[in-house]
């Protein structure tokens, strides 16, 4: 038998490589991590965990402004940009500590440094060193895109550098419709600066459930934030500090600074893949994986962003942790990637599981569209305008509810419960049946009696 040096290497010190490494070394497994950059990848070192807490601390200015409906007065208040960011980057450096201790304790060893492969067993790594490995894991996550090449793409920022910049942005333009884009853009207008969001496409939040993007632009277009669709970033110039955008429509927008969210790619490049033939989808651009996450090579794994499945924090961590229970728990684990609930952390959030409308009605020949707009309690006093929208989408012949999406204050905490309620394919009479929590605004997911609509689909001759 052939003798290795390791049981298994993990490429990339992410989510879902340092889960699966922890997990594997605790069922035995001789365990090396190389990750030539920052332990924890890009959730905690430049993705969900540093950009929440801006999202918190965009939220003051909003509860300071709500402060005066119920009494409060309250000296002006300033922001300082250096402050923040100190204080981010100490809470990330902590985090980053944390994994790297946590993957030590299982057994694991750490390599900081690139590893690429010479042939299916054998990885180079960055320090001349070359190690054997019985099984390997990909884990190397994704990284913005810019899109097309533009004349000026080099004054271009992208979520990688938004989390280091020196001063706050007075005015920014974000080229971008997604989650990332009107994150930041609902941070930076939260913060006081002058937001821009251009999109190509005709409506923000592509995928996503047409209420949820109608509702979720009206909510940051009165907030102030300029949303201009049908349109792309044609050029970018640079006049001292400051930047002008030029526009496909030929209008030219003036900024501090510019940013690109318009999507990210697989990490596949410069790994040594073909050398192992691990193949890659041409048209999706990530590692090609079965149910299990096992590539076209038997002993190779990918999981994570790295194989453009599902690109979410959580998912790369079930991925690799079922990737070690499966290959040296020896328990054949399988992921199940429907309904997995997500959140938007724009102002209003978003919160979504399960079926679009528009998913529901190709699928299910009877839909039903239980929906509510109104302006939650603390906005009555508050004089605040926004608005919260819930709506629970129903197959009518079982009555089992097949989607939820909400847009308002905590939706993301609140759909993650009802995520469990839709997975364990709960009715609408179960939800009707569960005692609403009052006053809250989570109580309209269960007392909506009234379906808003009703589809029935005649069935093909």
């Amino acid at each position: 038998m052939a003798s290795f040096d390791v049981d298994l290497f993990v490429i990339g010190g992410g989510s879902g490589g340092v889960r699966a490494a922890r997990i594997a070394a605790e069922y035995g497994a001789k365990v090396m991590v190389a990750e030539e950059h920052r332990m924890g990848g890009t959730c905690v070192i430049r993705g969900c965990v540093p950009k929440k807490l801006m999202v918190y601390a965009s939220h003051v200015r909003h509860e300071l402004k709500d402060a005066a409906g119920f009494g409060w007065t309250i000296p002006t208040a300033e922001f300082d940009w250096p402050t923040f960011i100190r204080a981010k980057d100490k809470e990330i450096a902590r985090l980053e500590a944390a994994y790297g201790t946590n993957v030590e304790k299982a057994g694991a060893k750490i390599v900081k440094t690139r590893a690429v492969f010479e042939d299916a067993h054998t990885l180079s790594l960055g320090t001349g060193e070359r190690v054997t490995a019985k099984h390997v894991l990909i884990a190397t996550g994704g990284a913005p895109n810019h899109g097309a090449v533009i004349p000026g793409i080099e004054h271009v920022i992208s979520s990688n550098e938004v989390f280091h910049l020196p001063e706050q942005p007075k005015r920014i333009l974000i080229q971008g419709g997604g989650y990332i884009a009107l994150e930041f853009a609902c941070i930076f207008a939260g913060l006081g600066s002058a937001v821009t969001v251009v999109y190509r496409g005709d409506n923000i939040l592509r995928g996503f459930d047409e209420d949820v993007r109608k509702h979720v632009r009206t909510e940051m277009e009165k907030a102030g934030i300029t949303i201009i669709t049908g349109c792309t970033v044609t050029k970018v110039d640079k006049h001292g500090s400051e930047f002008t955008s030029h526009l496909s429509s030929g209008a030219s927008v003036g900024s501090d600074q510019v940013m690109f969210a318009i999507g990210r790619h697989p990490n596949v490049a410069n790994l040594g893949l073909e050398k192992a033939g691990v193949a890659v989808s041409p048209k999706a651009g990530g590692i090609v994986v079965d149910g299990f996450s096992q590539t076209s090579v038997s002993h190779i794994y990918a999981v994570g962003d790295v194989t453009n499945r599902v690109n979410l924090t959580p998912v790369a961590i079930r991925e690799g942790h079922a990737f070690a229970d499966t290959v040296f728990g020896k328990r054949s684990i399988r992921v199940d990637h429907a309904d997995i609930p997500t959140a938007v952390f724009t102002q209003p959030e978003v919160g979504t599981v399960g079926l679009t409308e528009a998913q529901a009605r190709a699928q299910f020949t009877h839909v039903d569209i239980y929906k509510a707009e109104f302006r939650p309690m603390k906005a009555t006093i508050s004089g605040s305008e926004m608005r919260v929208m819930m709506k629970l989408i129903v197959d009518a012949s079982t009555d089992r509810v097949i989607g939820c999406h909400i847009v308002g204050p905590e939706a993301g905490e609140i759909i993650q419960v009802i995520g469990i309620a839709v997975k364990m394919k709960a009715t609408k009479a179960d939800f009707d049946a569960t005692m609403a929590v009052h006053p809250t605004a989570a109580e309209e997911l269960v007392t909506m009696r009234k379906p808003f609509a009703r589809y029935v689909r005649e069935a093909a001759e």
